[in-house]
């Protein structure tokens, strides 16, 4: 009884990580979940679509979950709250905007009876035995909040996603004051944001951009505008906007994300667009390329967003020409350098000017630099600190800036998916391990990270694909024919003919009436795959057809 009285807190995703965050909290009967988030896949995952969180701890003691706490509208914050509510039916809690992007998503996978509690910054709620505060912050999307949990042995204060903006273009800055007078009365654990703890200094504000964006509006004032940017960045969306009616420029969005975002934020009054400015992307063929802005999705260069078909010359609607600047209104998310970069060589080759980040400074992160990082430190005052939101070498260094700050060694702790924190008053200390890791999602289906779904598409796409046809007599069980296809694998025709021929004289000296189908696969299988591997050194995947005549 002891043991099961201590404040847990358990980490489902989001450390060792950048993306798929998710954190429960849990105390005797109660727990609270802390995002539902996804990450992408990397290249040694074909074909998978989204990578989310295993919430197989949460399933099994679902009926101890009192609600989901959402900081944010990021992907990487909201994109597993379907696949969540799947498996746990509790109330939902976020801003404005984060619950209309998270509706849609939950429209979208056509789930019932979902309970959304709208709160704004600066409103409490209870759950179970947590009382929780929601508190304003600055990020790259509206509606960001950190949280104040009050918990039976202390507060908890949470970060979310932040940077320490003094000119926000909402006008709503982060409620420093409020964070203060919390860290006054005393923090027991703090776990925050360290996606930038490497980067010196403070993030530059986002009114910077708008600066720069007006200047390349104005220097481009007779070639068409094309900019992409997170279509999550609603300031910067609202920023473009503003500067398209100043230069009397019509504007079409472009990409399903970059609609649909525009239209939530719009419907809430996130977004001010006025009337009559913006035309269909099938109209702009209508106007002179000086009375065009496109906004559109791509700024990762995803094989399928606007931006990347633009540049192959495979979006009907848009074609690129010498005519255009196209400004990336983005930074480069680690790993995926090669796409972009692909992107931005295709559009140089159709004749475009390209605006980056690298040539000028047309994008600011939303995440805080490492002294924002110290100031959040000092105004909060934790007596223990788990710092998330980052890989390893993130959560190293923000636990070594934590600690010339003056924290014991024993006060900071990294932890990793799967671990377990106990706190009491007094202490801090790691738990039991429990069942956490990743599912894979490709369409409607969710496999294990470690699928054979997986584990055959690596196969195939790193070594090939053999496919073995055997005609065989239904009654004597004697081969009729042989035929072998291989595809993605290099294979000469004499190499082929070789392999026909050992499968026909292998089988045709063996007795094969007592096999069955099964059987008789299993064994052409591993004769072909040991042939082939003492032959030409290669392992491709192995498909037997038998077909009985």
């Amino acid at each position: 009884m002891k043991d099961k009285k201590k404040l847990k807190i358990r980490f489902l995703g989001g450390v060792g990580e950048i993306g798929k965050n998710m954190t429960a909290i849990e105390y005797d009967d109660d727990i609270i979940v802390i995002d539902a988030g996804i990450s992408f896949p990397t290249d040694d995952m074909p074909g998978v679509d989204l990578v989310i969180p295993d919430v197989s701890y949460l399933a099994q003691n679902s009926k101890k979950v009192k609600g989901i706490l959402l900081t944010h509208g990021h992907e990487d914050h909201i994109g597993g709250v379907p696949y969540l509510l799947k498996e746990v039916n509790a109330p939902i809690f976020g801003t404005k905007l984060t619950l209309t992007l998270t509706e849609n998503k939950i429209i979208e996978h056509n789930l019932k009876g979902i309970k959304l509690n709208c709160v704004e910054a600066g409103s409490t709620i209870n759950l179970g035995v947590f009382k929780i505060e929601f508190i304003n912050v600055n990020h790259s999307i509206s509606g960001a909040v950190a949280f104040a949990i009050t918990t039976p042995v202390g507060v908890i204060f949470h970060s979310g996603d932040y940077k320490i903006d003094f000119t926000p273009i909402d006008g709503n800055g982060m409620d420093l004051t409020r964070i203060s007078e919390i860290g006054k009365k005393g923090v027991l654990l703090m776990m925050s944001d360290s996606t930038n703890i490497e980067v010196p200094g403070y993030t530059m504000s986002e009114s910077v951009v708008g600066s720069t964006l007006d200047t390349l509006f104005s220097e481009n004032a007779d070639r068409r505008l094309i900019i992409t940017t997170f279509a999550s960045n609603v300031h910067r969306l609202q920023q473009i906007l503003n500067l398209a009616k100043k230069y009397n420029r019509k504007v079409a969005f472009s990409g399903r994300s970059m609609v649909k975002v525009s239209e939530a934020a719009a419907k809430i009054g996130e977004l001010n667009i006025e009337n009559g400015l913006i035309i269909d992307i099938d109209k702009i063929s209508k106007y002179k390329e000086k009375e065009i802005l496109i906004v559109s999705t791509g700024s990762q260069g995803e094989p399928m967003s606007a931006l990347t078909r633009m540049a192959t010359g495979e979006f009907n609607k848009v074609v690129i020409s010498d005519k255009d600047t196209v400004v990336i209104s983005a930074s480069v998310i680690p790993g995926n350098e090669r796409m972009i970069y692909n992107v931005i060589n295709n559009l140089y080759k159709r004749g475009a000017e390209v605006v980056y980040e690298s040539l000028s400074p047309i994008h600011v992160s939303g995440h805080a630099c490492r002294d924002e990082i110290k100031l959040l430190h000092s105004l909060v005052k934790p007596k223990f600190f788990i710092p998330v939101h980052g890989e390893y070498r993130h959560l190293k260094k923000h636990v070594d800036l934590a600690l010339s700050l003056g924290m014991s060694k024993g006060s900071a702790m990294i932890c990793e998916i799967g671990d377990t924190v106990e706190l009491t008053k007094n202490s801090m200390k790691r738990g039991e391990s429990f069942v956490a890791g990743s599912k894979l999602v490709d369409g409607v289906f969710v496999n294990d990270e470690n699928s054979y779904v997986l584990r055959d598409r690596i196969h195939l796409s790193e070594d090939g694909l053999v496919v073995v046809v055997l005609g065989l007599h239904e009654a004597s069980k004697t081969v009729l024919s042989v035929d072998v296809i291989a595809r993605g694998v290099s294979m000469p025709e004499e190499t082929i003919e070789w392999l026909k021929t050992h499968i026909e004289d292998t089988l045709n000296s063996s007795d094969l009436k007592g096999y069955d189908r099964s059987t008789i696969k299993n064994l052409l299988r591993k004769g072909v795959r040991k042939q082939l591997l003492n032959k030409t050194g290669q392992s491709p995947m192995i498909l037997p057809v038998i077909v009985e005549v």
